[in-house]
């Protein structure tokens, strides 16, 4: 019964580099009492903005939730949602030694209305144009600079263009050199050039887009031979495969297991990528076992989906249902 509040004090030691696209999410709450008259769309009267940090910059506030110090690496513009965003780092008390402002890019944002616990509609501000050579440049002098201090690293890819095939390449060989184990949440366009890596993190969707394949959840067989193909081609350490309703399967250190999901009151399934690629990332630096791994990041993942919008974990909720439904 002491196994899971000391691995939870051992997350209070560790330090994580975050590599990827950050985002202010943006939060209008309001009541729909009428449709308009000049279209047939609901009329939202609003009650409340929010603004909160978003994409990678949420699996900071997941790290920095489980107790682990989060130091994130990203691209944002030179505008007001920068500002915006740097203002909600502050807030946090998170450091932004490793974020670079860029004249030639927007911050993206991802504005969400939601009424009567309904999301309503997305409106997306953003630009997935590459990084330049210039911003490469600058983005790999802080990762140096920053990148011995930490014990893990994280590439979280929302297919933004802070992460380039360059910055991959560059930054898992020196993570390799260290010995600093990194882990990866994909999408399409960098599927492929995740090399080498510790442990990469796919959904079911992005393995299907990545491989070019099609896969079967409730077939095993099927799921297998996709992680096998996916793990010879990347030539990584393990894949943690997440399968939504039908649980999470990981391949890691010589073991394979599936582990279903945990019934839940499903409200949002957003963020729970974050969330999950944010207690694998800290287990992976801890050398947990696989059933650790995947059973923790399950349950955490489980229960972000209980909430109305992108919140990072609870940690005290998860190192109870940790302590009563994982056995080492």
């Amino acid at each position: 019964m002491q196994l899971w509040p000391d691995i939870f004090s051992r997350f209070n030691n560790l330090k994580v580099l975050i590599i990827g696209d950050v985002m202010v999410d943006s939060y209008i709450w309001g009541v729909v009492e009428r449709i308009s008259p000049e279209a047939p769309v609901p009329i939202i009267n609003v009650v409340k903005r929010d603004f909160r940090l978003g994409g990678a910059a949420n699996v900071a506030l997941n790290i920095m939730a489980l107790g682990a110090e989060p130091i994130l690496c990203s691209l944002i513009g030179k505008d007001d949602s920068g500002k915006k965003l740097l203002h909600l780092l502050d807030e946090k008390g998170m450091s932004v030694k490793g974020i670079v402002s860029s004249s030639h890019r927007p911050t993206t944002v991802k504005a969400r209305v939601i009424a009567a616990q309904q999301h309503v509609v997305r409106i997306d501000e953003e630009s997935d144009t590459l990084a330049t050579s210039q911003e490469e440049d600058e983005l790999l002098t802080r990762i140096k600079s920053l990148l011995s201090d930490c014990h893990v690293v994280i590439f979280e890819d929302y297919d933004k263009g802070v992460i380039t095939h360059r910055i991959i390449m560059e930054v898992v060989k020196m993570s390799r050199e260290k010995g600093i184990p990194t882990v990866v949440d994909p999408k399409k366009r960098n599927f492929l050039h995740y090399q080498n890596v510790t442990l990469f993190k796919p959904n079911l969707k992005e393995l299907k887009e990545g491989l070019k394949i099609d896969i079967d959840a409730k077939n095993q067989s099927s799921v297998n031979h996709a992680v096998d193909l996916v793990k010879k081609r990347l030539n990584v350490n393990g894949v943690m495969l997440t399968l939504s309703e039908h649980g999470v399967f990981i391949d890691y250190q010589d073991k394979t297991l599936k582990i279903p999901a945990h019934k839940r009151a499903i409200a949002d399934v957003s963020g729970a990528g974050d969330t999950v690629i944010s207690i694998a990332a800290l287990c992976i630096a801890l050398n947990l076992s696989p059933d650790n791994v995947a059973g923790l990041s399950n349950l955490g993942g489980g229960l972000v989906c209980q909430h109305v919008g992108v919140v990072p974990i609870d940690r005290e909720e998860l190192l109870k249902e940790a302590t009563a439904k994982i056995r080492d």
